[in-house]
């Protein structure tokens, strides 16, 4: 399973909704089994495929140190969100170096399928409804900086191209 490269802010990809996946099917299972090795191999939480070059609705998650939070989902979206919003710190493999206070619902509800088609319904809370709510949005062209305060963004922004200068 090759570690795919991630695309970084500026790359156009990272800005367009994701188009619907197509079919499941094998070509689909070795993408995610990348997508999941490629997020390991990076040391996140999260993966959408856009963040891999493909323009696709697909995301993949795993926030739990033994693998309970280990899920791929196709089409997801937001059905119900609430409890609240939270202010936490994120990060995102595709601006590597900066973080910064972004506020989300608590919870969520989550519509999608799995990768053999079938619905899913998750109802989360903690860690989990912040990454799907992040991963959903990278579907959507949206990343987190876009979540901030304009000055907080362009702050965030410099410091990221400071950092990847080379």
């Amino acid at each position: 399973m090759p570690v795919l490269k991630i695309e970084t802010l500026g790359a156009e990809v990272l800005r367009r909704r994701a188009e619907e996946v197509p079919a499941p099917g094998p070509e689909l299972d070795r993408l995610v089994q990348d997508m999941f090795e490629t997020m390991y191999d990076a040391r996140g939480i999260g993966l959408a495929a856009p963040q891999v070059g493909l323009g696709m609705r697909l995301i993949v998650v795993d926030v739990d140190e033994e693998g309970a939070g280990k899920l791929a989902l196709i089409d997801p979206r937001i059905v119900e969100s609430g409890g609240g919003t939270e202010r936490v710190e994120e990060g995102c493999l595709s601006i590597p170096g900066v973080t910064g206070s972004v506020d989300r619902p608590a919870t969520c509800v989550v519509e999608g399928l799995d990768t053999q088609g079938n619905p899913v319904r998750i109802d989360a809370d903690g860690m989990m409804a912040r990454c799907l709510q992040h991963e959903i949005d990278h579907l959507d062209g949206v990343l987190f900086i876009d979540r901030l305060s304009p000055i907080k963004r362009s702050m965030l922004v410099k410091k990221y191209r400071k950092l990847s200068k080379p």
